[in-house]
């Protein structure tokens, strides 16, 4: 079953409101797109790993994957797009403030242009995108095109829109596409864009679902 991006944000909702928070949820999807990854690549340990972070949940998933990618002995540097005070949700917040406090990550607030490095971890936008890409996003989703890098997105690369298969003026072409719970209606007509596909559960009661779906 295909779901919109409407019914996901209820039905995380009530499944945050049942007791199984945001926060885990952002967890479980950290977690499970790191071992997809893993699937993926030869020797994590001997990489070096991009992960661009939003400042919303999507970005918290990658600050989640980061965290978890560090554990596995990869070289992991974060850009956040923009000023951490300006973060907008306590759950990419609370995952922000673990990774201050671990000098195995480097976190910057650009991208270093002159590393290749060997993956980069989109996850910028997520499912919320309306309108043109603004800057910082715009001129990020154009390097990480013209990288050489294996190019994962977090959920739906940035650009695209998940109800609709449409996107925006820039977008990320990903070689693998992870989304959670349920997947997106608009997410497999652009093949071309998302790469391969998967679709992750993440721990959501499947009784969060009653009357939305």
């Amino acid at each position: 079953m295909e779901i919109s991006v409407k019914q996901m944000y209820d039905i995380e909702n009530a499944g945050h409101k049942m007791g199984f928070h945001k926060i885990l949820m952002m967890e479980n999807a950290g977690a499970a797109t790191v071992q997809r990854l893993l699937s993926h690549t030869d020797d994590i340990s001997s990489k070096t790993i991009l992960v661009i972070a939003g400042m919303g949940n999507n970005g918290g998933d990658g600050l989640v994957m980061a965290r978890h990618l560090v554990g596995y002995g990869a070289d992991v540097t974060i850009c956040l797009m923009g000023e951490p005070s300006k973060i907008k949700t306590t759950e990419c917040q609370q995952n922000y403030n673990i990774l201050t406090k671990m000098p195995s990550i480097t976190i910057s607030g650009s991208i270093d242009t002159t590393i290749q490095y060997d993956i980069i971890v989109d996850a910028m936008l997520g499912t919320g995108i309306t309108g043109e890409i603004r800057e910082p996003y715009s001129t990020a989703i154009q390097y990480v095109n013209n990288s050489e890098a294996f190019v994962l997105a977090v959920d739906v690369p940035s650009g695209l829109n998940p109800d609709t298969g449409l996107h925006a003026d820039a977008c990320i072409h990903a070689d693998v596409t992870v989304t959670f719970h349920k997947m997106k209606r608009g997410i497999p007509k652009r093949p071309d864009i998302t790469g391969i596909l998967y679709t992750e559960r993440i721990g959501i009661p499947p009784e969060a679902e009653e009357g939305i779906i």
